[in-house]
């Protein structure tokens, strides 16, 4: 009685994994330009 199958894991978790580190990376950058505008305003 599996409850998951596998073979989605195995196809979903590069995808989860590489959604995950785009939305990290793209953050970063986002909060890196309002860092910078907060700073310019001042």
């Amino acid at each position: 009685m599996d409850i998951i199958d596998w073979r989605v894991v195995v196809v979903l978790a590069p995808l989860l994994i590489a959604g995950g580190w785009a939305v990290f990376n793209i953050l970063a950058a986002a909060l890196g330009q309002v860092q910078s505008f907060l700073n310019k305003g001042s």
